[in-house]
């Protein structure tokens, strides 16, 4: 299974939910791997923490690759590396991910990370990607090489006017590119019961027939806390309601996509 996590508005919560979904993969035995697309590199820093400010490879060693052609060229697995939890490795992001994209896009390298993907097939069972915020060469690339994909949604009129230009875009890929893809779901993110402006917006999504997932995701200091110290949810406090939340999320998805 490859899911892109996708929105092209930023502070929508895509590494935070990226990183803690698939935290929990691991946690629960599969072999999980992140590629952090967005060159801020925000699921890097997630996950690998202070180890992930200096690395040999990233993200922009392998675009590099394919725009400069060798006969003994790196394999897609030199890209790749583990983070503290097991089970759980990282294709890490690098701000010189910026620059790459116009020559990428330039010259075609759209289905490069599809074919790296591939090549990754039988040593992962589930691939999570976290985008740029904003529908650029790598969110192309990622939304390709994919065939699912979650839309944080963080409970705002903005957000909600924008669901229907992202899903047209998702449905362009899908018809152009890449037939397997789904939109497995849009996922709340930093809802707040109590407030009524969060409430009438998803029930307007719902209402209109959008794959809004549940649980929402609740709005909590605790994730700052998770971030500061580079520990995703589950392993920060297992059983804060925050961790049981994305526990009954990822156990959604598991069951209605078997992932």
């Amino acid at each position: 299974m490859r899911r892109v996590v996708f929105n092209q508005k930023g502070g929508v919560g895509k590494s935070t939910i990226t990183c803690n979904l698939a935290a929990i993969s691991a946690h629960e035995g599969k072999r999980t791997l992140v590629i952090d697309l967005d060159p801020q590199g925000n699921s890097t820093h997630y996950l690998l923490g202070v180890a992930g400010t200096d690395l040999e490879t990233t993200l922009a060693d392998f675009f590099d690759q394919t725009l400069n052609f060798k006969l003994n060229p790196k394999d897609t697995t030199e890209f790749i590396i583990e983070s503290p939890y097991p089970g759980l490795h990282v294709m890490p992001s690098h701000p010189d991910l910026e620059d790459l994209q116009g020559k990428l896009e330039s010259r075609y390298k759209i289905y490069k990370l599809r074919d790296a993907l591939d090549e990754l097939a039988d040593d992962y069972d589930l691939i999570y990607i976290d985008t740029p915020p904003a529908l650029n060469f790598f969110t192309r690339s990622a939304l390709i090489a994919a065939n699912g994909c979650l839309i944080p949604f963080d409970c705002d009129d903005f957000s909600r006017r924008a669901i229907y230009s992202l899903l047209e875009n998702v449905a362009e890929i899908k018809s152009d590119h890449n037939r397997q893809l789904e939109v497995e779901g849009i996922v709340v993110n930093q809802f707040q019961p109590r407030a009524s402006l969060p409430q009438k917006v998803v029930q307007e999504l719902i209402a209109e027939g959008l794959p809004v997932l549940a649980p929402y995701l609740s709005s909590s200091v605790k994730i700052k806390e998770s971030h500061e110290q580079s520990r995703p949810m589950i392993h920060l406090d297992s059983r804060h309601k925050l961790s049981q939340e994305y526990l009954q999320l990822h156990d959604t998805l598991a069951r209605k996509y078997g992932a």
